[in-house]
């Protein structure tokens, strides 16, 4: 059964005039590129949770190792591992802080820019074009907006 649809794209999707295929073509690929380095953030995030833990587990062995009557390895892990930087100088808040400081809010900051000077900031144009050639006008779940836009 056909349901009534409204023709393509919000007005915050929309392409504004004059603005070139290859452009919305260009934006759509800083976009995505953003979107990897956000991922790769998560993952920087994510080595930066299991690190802590993991330091934080090496302090219950040292425990368990004295415990157990081991206080050479229980010393030598107090002293060696546990606290270590994990790479020359810096802890994984460090290396986090470094990436989003220096790399990753340049790139926001340029992507947004590129966005603002080129398309008066409108988000995911390539996407939003893209879902309306894919979209099944007037089937159920291929609708241009969700019913309450």
């Amino acid at each position: 059964m056909a349901i009534p649809d409204v023709p393509g794209p919000d007005s915050n999707h929309q392409r504004p005039d004059g603005v070139s295929d290859l452009t919305v073509e260009a934006l759509g690929k800083l976009s995505e590129a953003l979107e990897v380095a956000e991922h790769a953030r998560g993952y920087l995030y994510g080595f930066h949770r299991l690190t802590g833990k993991a330091d934080l587990n090496l302090s219950e062995a040292e425990e368990l190792f004295r415990k157990a009557g081991h206080p050479g390895i229980a010393d030598r892990l107090a002293t060696e591992i546990i606290g270590r930087n994990v790479i020359e100088g810096r802890w994984t808040f460090q290396i986090v802080e470094d990436y989003d400081d220096n790399y990753f809010s340049a790139f926001k900051s340029f992507e947004k820019e590129a966005r603002d000077s080129l398309v008066g900031g409108k988000r995911h144009l390539f996407e939003a074009e893209m879902k309306e050639e894919r979209r099944t006008k007037g089937r159920p779940h291929h609708e241009a907006l969700p019913p309450e836009a």
